[in-house]
């Protein structure tokens, strides 16, 4: 008999990579979705008839029993979250009600239908903010710089909570930065490779950034659901780091995106104080040994090939 896998935030770029994955599997795959007046479906769209949608809200934790004891499925991947930093300092309630508090609810659903369902909660290196040591591991101290990292400690903790005072199989996947072409144009990687296809198609004329000085590990998303379906298949719940090890800054990004497109950076990207954050995160970058090691998990696609996929996928979308 098929696995039944539960994905909240299955519509965003990381829920549809674990969904193919899954399915790739045998998985029977339930997505969690959120009622609302406008439905995006584009990155499950190739996948939606081999998918079970299921209406719920994290914000409410009836709906999620509800969910779990009309589906029963054996594994839940906790990907919902508002997840755009820059957002939450806008909303920052609204960010804590869902990415922190909303993996209580989801915790609490699961040990009163069945403690025996496995669980991954999605975890951030926005939790690391200002770092204590480089690279960071397991056992960096957080110092989130955002409400959306101090929302994502939140939910951490709470994991960690809940499997040791339940015993429940639950596992938190502490991924740094993983962009792909489904990105959403809100961060900043995808900004800048569709900025570049834009520009190449005669439709702008500059691309306004922030910090060009901020360093980030960038990796790819469907690398990293590979992690995800590691940690949940293990016998013993644990915490992972998945990250590429290697830092690039914003700079580097627009200077090979713009390559990839024969173009140069300096002649189109402006510096926009509006895009700096009030309190910008250091140097993050994540040390893997231990997915590498217990989970047998590594990068199969580098940042150099991530971002020129990204641009001619962009490109391409543009028919530039």
């Amino acid at each position: 008999m098929a696995k039944r896998a539960l994905i909240t935030g299955i519509t965003g770029q990381d829920g549809s990579y674990l969904a193919d994955l899954l399915l790739s599997e045998g998985y029977e795959v339930i997505g969690l979705v959120r009622r609302s007046s406008t439905e995006n479906n584009t990155r499950i769209s190739h996948i939606q008839e081999q998918l079970t949608l299921v209406s719920g809200d994290l914000m409410d934790e009836v709906s999620l029993i509800s969910v779990l004891r009309d589906h029963r499925p054996q594994e839940v991947y906790n990907l919902a979250a508002q997840s755009f930093v820059q957002a939450s300092w806008t909303q920052p309630v609204l960010t804590g009600e869902a990415t922190a508090l909303g993996v209580t609810r989801m915790l609490d659903a699961i040990r009163t239908v069945d403690p025996e369902i496995r669980f991954y909660q999605a975890s951030s290196s926005e939790m690391f903010g200002r770092v204590r040591t480089v690279p960071q591991n397991e056992h960096t101290e957080f110092y989130p710089r955002s409400p959306y990292g101090v929302a994502k400690v939140y939910g951490h903790w709470i994991t960690v909570n809940y499997r040791e005072s339940y015993n429940l199989h639950a596992s938190s996947g502490i991924l740094f930065n993983h962009e792909s072409p489904r990105r959403g144009l809100e961060f900043v990687t995808r900004k800048v490779t569709n900025g570049v296809a834009r520009i190449k198609a005669g439709l702008s004329s500059e691309l306004r950034l922030g910090n060009l000085d901020a360093h980030r590990d960038w990796g790819y998303a469907a690398d990293y659901v590979r992690a995800m379906l590691a940690m949940v298949q293990r016998d013993t719940p644990d915490d992972f780091v998945i990250a590429t090890g290697e830092t690039h800054s914003v700079r580097e990004l627009c200077e090979v995106a713009f390559a990839a497109a024969g173009l140069k950076y300096e002649d189109y990207v402006v510096v926009d104080p509006k895009f700096i954050r009030p309190a910008e995160v250091d140097l993050l970058v994540g040390d893997s040994t231990k997915a590498r090691d217990v989970l047998g998990w590594k990068c199969e696609v580098d940042f150099y090939a991530l971002i020129e996929m990204m641009v001619v996928s962009d490109l391409n979308i543009l028919g530039a």
